[in-house]
């Protein structure tokens, strides 16, 4: 807090303090006024030395405890019988003294605003540093952001392709299974009719199969014990249709076979 000469309290001038005086204070020849606490003790010790400007005080009168709030009779007779021009000398270094406090109060809080200023400066330019750092890893991360981003819509658009091939492949699959199955059951019938027939009309029945057979007809593998086939893994939906119109009236040949006997 600045002080000016309309107020009516010092300040203790040790550096740790600083608090109003009140009541008795300690009074030094170079001007540095201490409260009674610090004043008893700083004091007591000799040699005597200042505790604002460690100036060493020798002199009998160079520290001087005073009382800061006089009695009516101590004023009225403190300075009775001086001449004027002693008592002017008096309340002239009276004067002095207490502007040199004031000038010393307002020579801390501007160092105290200087220093608190400086501090103010480095916190901004540590804060703008800061923000700097801070924006530039802001903008690394929506890069980065942006990234991952495109790389997602990249995923997106290889797994729609991805399900639309699994999807194509399924529907043949399934073609493939239907004809695959199909073809069982006929060569499944045709085996069971061939057993049927007797040896004659077998060999009657395979001579005219070995004369319709044309290159475009499809080849099937051996047929295993359990009736299974093991069919061509080429498969051609009009080679397939090719055998089911020249199977078809083996078929009837065979159900008619069965009949006869």
């Amino acid at each position: 807090m600045a002080m000016t000469l309309c107020d009516d309290a010092l300040l203790c001038n040790f550096p740790k303090c600083r608090a109003k005086l009140s009541g008795f204070a300690w009074v030094t020849a170079c001007s540095h006024v201490f409260c009674d606490q610090h004043g008893s003790g700083q004091f007591s010790r000799s040699p005597a030395i200042c505790p604002a400007c460690s100036s060493a005080l020798s002199g009998k009168l160079d520290i001087v405890r005073t009382e800061l709030s006089p009695s009516e009779d101590y004023k009225a007779m403190v300075l009775a019988g001086l001449r004027p021009d002693i008592v002017l000398d008096i309340s002239t270094r009276a004067l002095a003294f207490w502007n040199y406090q004031v000038h010393q109060e307002r020579m801390y809080q501007e160092y105290s605003l200087s220093r608190a200023e400086g501090q103010l400066k480095q916190m901004d330019k540590v804060l703008t540093q800061q923000n700097q750092s801070r924006e530039l890893e802001l903008s690394a991360m929506r890069g980065e952001i942006a990234s991952l981003k495109k790389m997602m819509e990249e995923y997106k658009r290889k797994y729609s392709e991805v399900s639309e091939r699994l999807m194509e492949r399924n529907r043949q699959y399934q073609k493939l299974q239907g004809l695959y199955d199909s073809l069982r059951m006929r060569n499944m019938v045709v085996g069971m009719g061939d057993r049927e027939m007797p040896n004659h009309e077998h060999h009657d029945f395979n001579a005219g199969m070995a004369r319709l057979t044309t290159p475009q007809s499809p080849q099937f593998l051996s047929v295993g014990h359990d009736g299974d086939s093991r069919f061509f893994s080429c498969l051609e939906q009009e080679g397939a249709k090719s055998f089911f119109q020249f199977s078809t009236p083996t078929k009837d040949k065979g159900r008619t076979l069965v009949k006869k006997h």
